[in-house]
């Protein structure tokens, strides 16, 4: 199990427990990782900092300040729409939370993920477990749990009266003409504490490496607003939020749509407090998205108008109960509900497109109900394990549906009407983890996790085999078409992991790790071809979800070490991380689907009491190994080098930085295709679209005032 944690500067109020076997505790500096304390398996959550130029670089895109963390990339969605991946596994695959809330993607192209919710001016901390991952951290996912946390309230000092404070920040990124700001604001005493916390980013459309191309349909803007609420006593802390966001407009252009329009509504309170017997943690949700997607006529020329009404609610609570001082028991029970309306209206005088509104999830509804128990012993100094095991209990169903009028959909949407459309998944989740620390310069862990995860609606439920509408349905950045499968099972996902680190005695110095692991998925969620578009060729085929096993191994090397101290110039620091995996589908032996290949970052980093510089070097392998029935296209590999300074004095800070010096052209293997430049070009719907070139050189600036 590894678990890092990320935390911005500033006091924390009361203690953090995470579980976490790691060596390294990370901190991300557009991409680089500095070596801290080895925290032990239960630990108060180190305080970190996350460099403005990280947040500058980000620019509103949060899952970015995730980029250094070993193991982990980003694949490429909108402009702050990122999507993580961890060890090859993605998107619902992965649980992540926001403030603790479980929020899903409420499209059929998963253009408005859980972090693109989160401006990254206002994250305060991330966790992120991959590998063995604890069931205290969350269930219904086979690939790892990503919590991103905003500041928690200030308080005035007792006897200090009203205290007024907050953060002013800006920021320019040159590639696409990136604008955008945040405020935060706070007033309180040593009880209440009110708050708010805003943001706007922009971004135009990109320009690409090399021949400083424009790649259309990467256009951006976003605007958050949250107010808050923070009460504080011998009770315990009370947090309440209530928030809003709205993005006008965001462009994808390795989908074949883009989105017109996300309000998102939400309010969320959490209750903490400690007692004789341990820590109590309860929590309750709601948020609402009201989301429309159609072809930009200015970037992709067409129309097909679409949209989507959403809610997410849910509670959690959870205790940590002391029963000894050497073994702690985690109980806690969750419950999330997620309900979809899926609708796209009729498009006047379009022979294909009306008289009525196709119903794409119509009722939908998914429930997870689910509960733990999680016991953690500490044998001796160099003897803790840990156990858990996890239920969730998911219930899903959706109503009957129909099409605009053509008809196959109405073929479709009869044969999809007359089946039951209820399905009751009983999942369970079991960890166990060793950990042995012989001396104070080794760390060794072992452990196996049973994972699992259920379909998410549109797997299940999306019914039409037409070529435009199955197209629709799509979240993989290839353009092809996906048809749902009502007989679809749960992944049921087995991960063994081990570890071995070595570092000096104070932690402090120097340290590498190794983390080999192997995951075997039984019923991945994989895809069958149907056949080939009926309008011509074998482009962009229909595919259908279906259930195939799948191995997956790899291994991450991580390490950092102190080579010179107290210079005339200050400290200087090398960093580095390796990450290598393999994924192949068992019945066929061929590649999965978006698999990094061999990638690897290494940084050296220079601190002279205020100041901080760094050069950074990211390189990337080709990438032959590709799904061909996805038609997935290959990529050259690639060597990036990328600079960062800033300086801090009392309530000011700066930062500058440069991503792509040489203005490199290239593709990110998890980049998918781009097609609206096929769009564009006037070569058809059905040609082939080439991969997705990636940003050129972009010079990223920001500054920070704090009062």
């Amino acid at each position: 199990m590894t678990c890092h944690a990320i935390h911005r500067g500033g006091r924390r109020h009361g203690r953090v427990r995470l579980l976490a076997t790691t060596f390294l505790s990370t901190i991300l500096m557009s991409g680089a990782a500095w070596a801290e304390d080895i925290p032990e398996v239960v630990i108060s959550a180190p305080r970190l900092s996350i460099p403005a130029e990280a947040k500058a670089s980000a620019a509103g895109d949060t899952a970015r300040l995730l980029s250094g963390t070993p193991g982990l990339n980003l694949i490429t969605n909108g402009g702050v729409s990122s999507l993580p991946d961890i060890h090859g596994l993605a998107d619902d695959r992965l649980k992540i939370l926001v403030d603790g809330m479980e929020l899903t993607s409420a499209c059929s192209n998963h253009m408005n993920p859980a972090l693109s919710y989160m401006d990254s001016s206002k994250v305060e901390r991330v966790e992120v477990w991959s590998g063995i991952t604890p069931v205290s951290a969350g269930g219904d996912n086979i690939g790892g749990v990503i919590s991103v946390k905003a500041a928690p309230p200030v308080f005035a000092a007792p006897g200090e009266g009203y205290a007024v404070g907050g953060r002013a920040s800006a920021f320019f990124k040159s590639v696409n003409t990136g604008i955008g700001g945040s405020l935060a604001v706070h007033g309180a005493d040593d009880t209440y504490s009110l708050g708010y916390d805003g943001s706007w980013v922009r971004g135009l459309n990109y320009s690409a490496g090399g021949d400083g191309r424009t790649v259309h349909s990467t256009r951006y803007e976003s605007r958050n607003h949250e107010l808050s609420l923070g009460v504080k006593g011998n009770a315990g802390l009370l947090v309440l939020k209530a928030g809003q966001q709205d993005i006008p407009f965001q462009g994808f252009a390795n989908q074949r749509m883009d989105m017109t329009g996300n309000k998102g509504y939400h309010g969320n309170g959490r209750y903490e407090g400690e007692f004789g017997w341990g820590k109590l943690e309860a929590r309750a949700y709601w948020q609402q998205v009201k989301h429309a997607m159609d072809q930009a006529a200015n970037e992709k020329g067409g129309k097909m108008p679409m949209r989507t009404d959403a809610t997410d609610v849910g509670y959690a609570v959870k205790g940590d109960i002391n029963l000894s001082q050497a073994s702690t028991l985690r109980i806690g029970h969750e419950f999330h509900r997620f309900m979809l309306e899926d609708w796209w209206p009729p498009v006047a005088g379009s022979a294909s497109m009306s008289p009525l509104t196709f119903q794409s999830i119509y009722g939908g509804t998914r429930d997870v109900v689910s509960a733990f128990a999680e016991w953690e012993e500490k044998w001796s100094p160099q003897w803790t394990t840990l156990l858990g095991l996890r239920s969730d209990t998911v219930l899903m169903d959706t109503g009957a549906v129909h099409g605009y009028g053509t008809a196959q959909e109405g073929i479709d949407a009869t044969a999809f009407n007359g089946r039951n459309h209820a399905k009751i998944d009983a999942n369970f989740d079991l960890t166990a983890l060793v950990r042995y620390e012989p001396d104070g310069t080794n760390t060794n862990e072992l452990g196996y996790a049973r994972k699992s995860r259920s379909p998410n609606l549109y797997e299940r439920y999306s019914w039409s085999t037409s070529n435009m509408d199955s197209r629709m349905i799509n979240w993989t950045g290839d353009a092809n078409g996906y048809l749902g499968n009502l007989d679809l099972k749960p992944e049921v996902a087995h991960t063994v992991s081990t570890s071995v680190a070595l570092h000096d005695a104070g932690r402090k110095d120097w340290g590498i790790k190794a983390t080999p692991y192997a995951t075997y998925i039984v019923d991945y969620i994989g895809v069958d071809k149907v056949r080939n578009n009926v309008s011509g060729g074998a482009n962009y085929p229909l595919l259908k979800f279906a259930n195939h096993d799948a191995m997956m191994y790899g291994i991450d090397f991580s390490g950092s070490a102190v080579f010179a101290r107290d210079t005339g110039w200050g400290d200087f620091k090398l960093t580095g991380r390796l990450g290598w995996l393999h994924g192949e589908m068992v019945n066929t032996g061929k590649a999965m689907y978006h698999v990094m290949p061999i990638n690897g970052k290494a940084a050296i980093e220079q601190s002279l009491g205020g100041w901080t510089s760094a050069i950074e070097a990211e390189l990337v392998g080709t990438k032959a190994g590709v799904d061909t029935l996805r038609q997935e296209p290959k990529t050259p590999g690639y060597a990036l080098l990328n600079l960062r300074g800033g300086y801090e004095w009392e309530a000011v800070q700066v930062s500058l930085g440069v991503d792509n010096l040489f203005d490199r052209r290239y593709y990110h293997p998890l980049g998918g295709v781009d097609y609206t430049e096929m769009r564009r070009t006037g070569r058809g719907t059905n040609t082939q679209a080439g991969p997705l070139a990636a940003p050129g050189r972009s010079l990223n600036a920001g500054v920070t005032v704090k009062f």
